[in-house]
């Protein structure tokens, strides 16, 4: 069945629609080379249709961003506050990034193409903004920890955050240079073994 060249949709399904589409072609393809007539060919819209939603292409980039930032963090709050014990929240957030990148593989493509680029732009002041929040979130699990004695003494919190995040910024690295993102889960539940060790306090009887 064609698709229809007419834009019937409400405005914010269409908007919806296009950002997946954006992210799903930089799944397959270098976000670089993706261009408005693509998007809009991939969803059976015209240019002109694309561009009553989005008036620029910036402005679409920017809202792949905003749509990334409200879904990423509702997702790693909504893991964090399903634990009672922060270092069980932890392993949690680590997870549920995890599943995000299997489940959206063009983000992370998307993110470090628009990271790469020389000259400084609002997207990378979002990406940043978001990263502030991520850290934050962290913070506040490793806060806790520390609190209840869980985290080896002198433990630096913010090198902690650090290493955290770059653990999975290795681990979606690796599933890209492979092309895929099915083996993730397994190998981000062994990498967060590994952070725990590093942070925790064992007990010991």
């Amino acid at each position: 069945m064609p698709y229809a060249t007419t834009d019937r949709q409400p405005t914010q399904a269409r908007q919806a629609e296009i950002i997946a589409a954006v992210l799903a072609l930089s799944a397959s393809q270098g976000p670089g080379t993706i261009t408005t007539q693509g998007i809009a060919a991939a969803i059976g819209l015209t240019h002109g249709a694309l561009f009553k939603h989005f008036p620029t292409k910036a402005a679409l980039w920017l809202a792949v961003i905003d749509w990334v930032d409200a879904q990423l963090m509702a997702r790693l709050h909504a893991a964090a506050d399903s634990c009672d014990h922060p270092v069980a929240a932890l392993r949690a957030v680590f997870m549920a990034h995890t599943d995000f990148v299997v489940a959206h593989p063009g983000v992370p493509r998307f993110l470090f193409n628009e990271l790469q680029q020389p000259e400084d732009s609002p997207i990378k002041h979002r990406v940043g903004d978001m990263l502030g929040r991520y850290r934050q979130l962290l913070q506040v699990l490793l806060k806790r920890a520390a609190a209840l004695g869980a985290l080896r003494p002198r433990l630096d919190l913010d090198a902690a955050a650090t290493l955290f995040i770059g653990s999975l910024q290795g681990l979606v690295m690796q599933a890209m240079l492979r092309g895929d993102t099915a083996d993730m889960p397994s190998a981000a539940s062994a990498v967060f073994g590994l952070y725990r060790s590093a942070i925790i306090v064992e007990l010991t009887t």
